[in-house]
């Protein structure tokens, strides 16, 4: 990979400067935030399969931040990490086309995996944004706090579209618990989560009490949302990524060795009997909060079409399933999808999709990371930051479906994760008071 000189960067333009900035700003709250906050749930049209299609509004938004990001992108020193690695990337879409064109729903496939590869395209430029580690830390508190506002304003002003009610057609289970500006409570925990990782980061950068106000803010918010998983794997994920960085000998063990596992005695428990009694002996429920019978079903699905798969966005949701006569066996085909990634991935682009998918978002970058030096002191704040969101993310991966869903804050800030890690060995920002070896690596 080619990249910029410490010179090239060390005096970027001053419109660069402002755009940047505004850039940032714009793409960071149309994912946190949304163009459509606060969505009312009690309507019977969220029962329809069809009721989840963009808005002009939000097409629009995609477009424009896209082509802006994509001018800044190409005008910067260091276009070249854009849609990197290449050679992957294109085997893996080509791959997604194969499938979609012989799905049910080619247009609408399509359609899906033009916006994921928008949206790993507009991870890849935009920690080219920030002109300095401070910045970005600047720019990540601001926008935190922004979307930390937009949910607690909705629980004191909008409990209804807020605070999931009773009178919700497809969960009112979940009356009680806060979800903010978000559709479901499991998307505001994941939030905070989130939000909780950039306080600590900006604790360390920028400002300390602005990043425990960050904290405290999303820790609050998070015990309300009613997301256990959330909430025990905050502290838990603090403190394996602290391992982490510090053994270099325990990262495989760590990465692969924990999703492994973690999948196996979750979607075990539904298919394995001596896996569910295991995990029921843990005091966890081991139907993962009905998840359980969507992964029965999705094997089921899995078995009939193991290569091919069935097409991203043409197979959950879809009329054919959700009326189909397999309704009176399992309520599983109205899930929105199969609540774990990699049951997802084999689901809808079958064994090679998946096996891709992994080299991708597990096994480069876990390559990366262990090239880097394990003395805490020599890892970057930022990469502290997205080791943390990239594991969360994993772990996550096991209970719901994150991999390509183009319109979720997650997927993009993990897509952000494995970039900032091709990035780390780049120093962006030169500290002149020290030799350039001294220098921590940032993007």
């Amino acid at each position: 990979m080619s990249v910029a000189t410490a010179d090239d960067i060390k005096a970027p333009a001053t419109g660069r400067n402002i755009i940047g900035p505004c850039l940032f700003m714009g793409v960071f709250l149309f994912y946190w935030v949304t163009t459509n906050p606060y969505v009312d749930l009690r309507g019977s049209a969220v029962l329809d399969p069809s009721a989840g299609a963009s808005s002009s509004i939000n097409q629009i938004a995609t477009i424009v931040l896209t082509l802006g990001l994509l001018a800044y992108g190409l005008a910067h020193p260091m276009r070249s990490i854009i849609l990197q690695p290449r050679g992957l990337l294109l085997v893996l879409f080509s791959w997604f086309f194969v499938t979609a064109f012989l799905s049910n729903y080619p247009l609408q496939s399509a359609k899906t995996i033009v916006l994921a590869i928008l949206t790993v395209m507009n991870a890849s430029i935009f920690l080219l944004l920030p002109s300095s580690e401070r910045q970005f830390g600047k720019l990540v508190a601001i926008g935190t706090l922004i979307m930390l506002g937009f949910a607690y304003y909705g629980v004191i002003f909008k409990p209804q579209l807020a605070i999931h009610q009773a009178s919700e057609l497809r969960e009112p289970m979940n009356a009680g618990f806060w979800r903010g500006h978000f559709t479901h409570k499991n998307a505001a925990a994941g939030a905070m989560v989130m939000a909780a990782f950039f306080g600590f980061f900006v604790i360390r950068v920028w400002s300390r009490l602005l990043g425990i106000l960050i904290i405290c803010l999303a820790w609050f918010f998070l015990i309300h949302t009613g997301g256990k998983t959330a909430s025990a794997m905050l502290p838990a994920v603090i403190v394996i990524s602290w391992f982490f960085e510090r053994y270099r000998w325990m990262r495989i063990p760590i990465a692969l060795g924990g999703v492994a596992a973690f999948n196996l005695l979750a979607v075990g428990s539904a298919v394995i009997p001596p896996f569910r009694a295991l995990v029921n002996s843990f005091g966890v429920d081991p139907t993962f909060t009905n998840r359980a019978d969507i992964w029965r079903f999705a094997f089921t699905a899995i078995e009939d079409n193991p290569i091919l798969g069935y097409g991203m966005k043409a197979f959950w949701q879809t009329r054919e399933l959700v009326y189909s006569n397999k309704g009176a066996e399992t309520w599983a085909v109205e899930a929105y999808n199969a609540h774990n990634s990699f049951i997802d991935m084999w689901v809808l682009t079958g064994l090679p999709g998946l096996i891709m998918t992994l080299f991708f978002v597990l096994f480069m970058p876990l390559k990366t990371l262990m090239r880097t030096d394990g003395v805490p002191r020599e890892q970057s704040n930022i990469t502290r930051l997205f080791v943390r969101v990239w594991l969360y993310t994993l772990y996550n991966a096991g209970l719901e479906s994150v991999f390509f869903d183009s319109g979720s804050y997650q997927w993009f800030s993990f897509a952000l994760a494995l970039y900032a890690f091709r990035l780390q060995k780049v120093e962006m920002v030169t500290d002149t008071s020290r030799p350039r070896h001294e220098g921590i690596a940032h993007v």
